[in-house]
């Protein structure tokens, strides 16, 4: 046990803050919620109404949604843009997506290489962009479960004053669904191109995401 919970700290810690935090955030929006219900002269709602509302998944989704599009961009991004200087970066000696050898597939695989890295064909093919569609996947998803349950509060919204409601493709062109969308991805593009910039000049000893603390700020894709 106590080998698993060193091998896996980084994915069960980061695990037990979103949970905690996902937990905060439905107590805090469950009493803004009601708050908001009571200023309309309507009765308050418990904690899994909350939970399976309509509300908290458009507040749970638009960030999931932002998340997923910065590490689907980092990811792609990178392969073809350098930042000289950063960890994050790599070498100009190496922009695209570098030759077989260097990725260490098909024939210059070894025998740890994962199977579908040794296959060749459209099984290295697809395992090669894996993480990058995945990410993909997982920010359409997000996506399209934001725009649903934030039609479903858009059109509660307009009814309650007494307003016409909208359809699905109504909705994709409303300024609600773009301010909401947008005023998460402008946060995560800066946070990400702040990332790279900073690591170029500042150090974390210690860290992967940092270059060692004696490298000069110069030196890319290394890391401390």
């Amino acid at each position: 046990m106590k080998r698993f919970l060193r091998d896996n700290a980084l994915s069960l810690g980061f695990g037990l803050l979103f949970l905690l935090s996902l937990a905060g955030q439905a107590l805090a929006g469950l009493a803004d919620f009601n708050d908001r219900r009571l200023s309309h002269a309507t009765e308050p709602v418990g904690l899994f109404d909350y939970l399976a509302s309509a509300d908290f998944a458009v507040d749970v989704a638009e960030n999931w949604q932002s998340e997923y599009l910065q590490f689907f961009l980092y990811v792609f991004a990178t392969v073809w843009l350098l930042q000289r200087g950063s960890p994050e970066s790599k070498p100009a000696g190496r922009v695209g997506l570098e030759s077989d050898e260097d990725q260490q597939v098909g024939r210059y695989s070894t025998s740890d290489s994962p199977r579908w890295a040794r296959t060749g064909g459209w099984r290295t093919g697809i395992f090669s962009m894996s993480l990058g569609l995945v990410m993909l996947g997982l920010f359409l998803l997000s996506w399209l479960a934001q725009s649903v349950a934030g039609l479903s509060t858009y059109n509660a919204d307009q009814l309650a004053d007494f307003g016409d409601p909208v359809s699905w493709f109504g909705y994709l062109t409303s300024s609600d669904f773009w301010n909401r969308t947008l005023q998460n991805w402008q946060s995560e593009f800066l946070a990400i191109g702040s990332m790279a910039v900073f690591s170029v000049y500042l150090r974390q000893r210690g860290s992967p995401e940092s270059k060692p603390v004696g490298a000069p700020h110069h030196a890319t894709d290394e890391s401390g």
